[in-house]
């Protein structure tokens, strides 16, 4: 199957000011959608079809051809990524602060949520260059806070990422998802980012990946 950019289902201007609405355009209708094109054609390419779910596609990537690899890791990890972000910065949910048992899992873990965030910040503010920071269930169904570089997702495991789980939340920390509007600032982006967390969506999050 051809993967798809995924519909926001919300407006490019619903998180302004925090996220401006042009950022939030060329990030979407132009950043993703080249992961999306860039990862259909290297599996056409290779004449593989991709299961249907990206997160499947990307969590052993020594099944696919080493010729596609690389492309597949930054093209498929992008797609997978940003498919996520896209939910977690979704309006609707409760925001301002997390919700249910995992708020009860980020007091236990990190001491309470002023603590996680600002653990979390170290963790997005310390990413050399560019990358991600995340929220995740460990395999041995901890949270942890992690970062990796450019487009490796935690569900690609620890020898390619670094780290490894299920994301609960991520943040984008590419140029492209900020620079408009905070240019080198990247902490004030980080610290706008608590404005907007759809903290139900992460609840949600929290739940699947301590089941698994």
């Amino acid at each position: 199957m051809a993967y798809e950019l995924p519909e926001l289902g919300y407006t490019y201007d619903v998180l302004a000011p925090h996220i401006d609405a042009r950022t939030m355009e060329i990030h979407h209708s132009k950043h993703h959608q080249a992961y999306v094109t860039n990862l259909n054609n290297a599996l056409a390419g290779a004449n593989i079809t991709g299961p249907e779910c990206v997160n499947e596609l990307i969590s052993d990537l020594n099944k696919l051809p080493e010729s596609i690899r690389a492309a597949v890791r930054n093209n498929g990890g992008g797609h997978a990524n940003h498919s996520l972000f896209w939910k977690v910065i979704a309006p609707g949910g409760q925001t301002g602060a997390p919700v249910g048992k995992l708020a009860d899992a980020i007091n236990s873990t990190f001491g309470g949520f002023d603590k996680f965030k600002e653990e979390f910040a170290k963790a997005a503010a310390g990413r050399f260059g560019s990358g991600w920071a995340w929220l995740l269930v460990t395999p041995e169904g901890k949270l942890a806070i992690g970062s990796t570089a450019n487009q490796d997702s935690p569900r690609m495991g620890k020898a390619v990422a670094g780290i490894e789980g299920y994301p609960v939340i991520g943040l984008d920390v590419w140029e492209h998802a900020y620079y408009l509007n905070y240019q080198n600032r990247r902490p004030d982006y980080i610290a706008a980012f608590w404005n907007f967390v759809n903290w139900t969506f992460a609840e949600e999050r929290y739940t699947k990946g301590s089941a698994k």
